[in-house]
């Protein structure tokens, strides 16, 4: 069975999402460093955001270096696909 291609747009607003949660509970941790549930809610969503990065990157080419493929056979290609801020439905 072939594996289904996520919708992009749904993909790029979940990244939003998780980036939104893990960026403000950042500013939260700069001064509650010792607040174990914000910790475990980092960890939660950065995790979560490393997986549709990862996931968006598989589909839909890198939107951070850290999603980059380094193979020689695939280098660059992204810059032949729409970019995120282009029309590329689902």
């Amino acid at each position: 069975m072939a594996e289904q291609k996520p919708c992009r747009k749904d993909l790029l607003h979940w990244i939003n999402i998780v980036s939104f949660a893990v960026d403000d509970v950042k500013l939260f941790l700069d001064s509650h460093p010792c607040d174990q549930d914000a910790l475990e809610f980092f960890e939660k969503y950065q995790k979560e955001r490393n997986c549709a990065l990862k996931e968006y990157a598989k589909y839909y080419g890198p939107l951070t270096i850290d999603t980059v493929n380094a193979s020689a056979t695939d280098r660059w290609n992204w810059i032949n696909e729409p970019w995120p801020w282009q029309e590329g439905g689902c």
